[in-house]
């Protein structure tokens, strides 16, 4: 089959599209036929090897597994002899776990995936490539807005960054929990983020929103570009801020300062400062299948690539302009 490949960290020069072995299928795995994938931040860190902490994970002076891509949709081909979950045909949505497994990685033309993982029925009203862009990206969402947002109906809630792959979908879960929205972007995507169901939009290249004299009982920030000073002061007594990703500032750990120094603050003042990380959730596909079959969340695609056109859409992922989610067609 054909796949994705890279054996040293570097721009996306470094990856190959080669002719590999189908995976083995488990006992208790399914072997998919890999119709769409998606791209995520997560791909670009592992591609390049920064900051340099992930490498304990991925290697430590080259990657220890070749494989990339972590989110996929597509038809079930076989099955272990211990499934009972799926069967040959089955239309499935998900991906693997964090870490690159060379076997389950999406970026390629089959994928081999635990039947108890991050797998499930794919939504009946969604094409592929639109159920590929799910998994990471709308899971993350979920979580950060029920789980460490506990979001309620009525509730305030601002969503920084509400035009990228996890905003899109932010944007969405938070309407449908019933709160009202206000979504940051740039100029280009303001009617994109209001036909997604925002109830404000804000242009972050002509408003500031922490200077607006709005205050909000949560807010989802995936861009990562006010400090928590300024956060604070958008945020209600007992407000919530989650955040999600964002700028990370240099090679060694940056990831880790930012969190840090939310969780330090988060113990003296009123206010939960909280940074996340997703866990990869059969169980919350599901609850997301059900509420895209019940028309309440769309995914948005930025745009489609071949499978040989990987490094191209890392790099356009890399630009930071993508309006939605960056599919991979297999």
């Amino acid at each position: 089959m054909k796949a994705i490949r890279y054996h040293r960290y570097g721009s996306p020069d470094v990856l190959g599209l080669e002719d590999v072995d189908v995976p083995v299928v488990g006992d208790e795995d399914v072997l998919v036929k890999v119709m769409a994938a998606a791209v995520n931040p997560l791909d670009v860190h592992f591609m390049r090897g920064t900051p340099y902490v992930l490498r304990t994970r991925a290697g430590l002076f080259r990657p220890s597994t070749g494989g990339m891509g972590g989110d996929l949709a597509g038809r079930v081909e076989a099955v272990g002899r211990k499934v009972t979950r799926f069967k040959t045909g089955d239309e499935v949505f998900g991906g693997r776990a964090a870490a690159p497994v060379e076997r389950s990685a999406a970026f390629a033309e089959y994928a081999s995936l635990h039947q108890d993982g991050m797998v499930r029925r794919k939504p009946v009203n969604l094409t592929f490539e639109q159920a590929a862009s799910v998994p990471v990206a709308a899971v993350t969402a979920l979580q950060a807005l029920r789980d460490k947002g506990r979001v309620r109906s009525g509730d305030r809630v601002l969503v920084n960054g509400a035009a990228g792959g996890v905003g899109t979908f932010a944007v969405q879960l938070a309407k449908a929990y019933g709160a009202e929205v206000t979504g940051v972007c740039g100029t280009g995507n303001v009617e994109l983020v209001r036909s997604i169901g925002a109830d404000h939009v804000v242009d972050h290249t002509r408003d500031d929103v922490t200077r607006a004299g709005r205050r909000y009982d949560l807010m989802v920030d995936m861009a990562g570009n006010h400090t928590l000073s300024a956060i604070r002061g958008v945020l209600t007594p007992k407000g919530v801020l989650v955040a999600v990703g964002g700028p990370v500032k240099g090679r060694w750990i940056g990831p880790v300062t930012g969190p840090l120094k939310m969780l330090a603050l988060s113990r003296v003042v009123s206010q939960t400062l909280a940074p996340m990380l997703a866990h990869r959730s059969g169980d919350d596909l599901v609850v997301l299948r059900e509420l895209i079959e019940a028309g309440k969340v769309t995914p948005v695609i930025d745009r489609t690539y071949p499978l040989s056109a990987v490094p191209d859409a890392i790099r356009h992922l890399e630009e930071g302009h993508a309006r939605g989610k960056v599919v991979i067609i297999t």
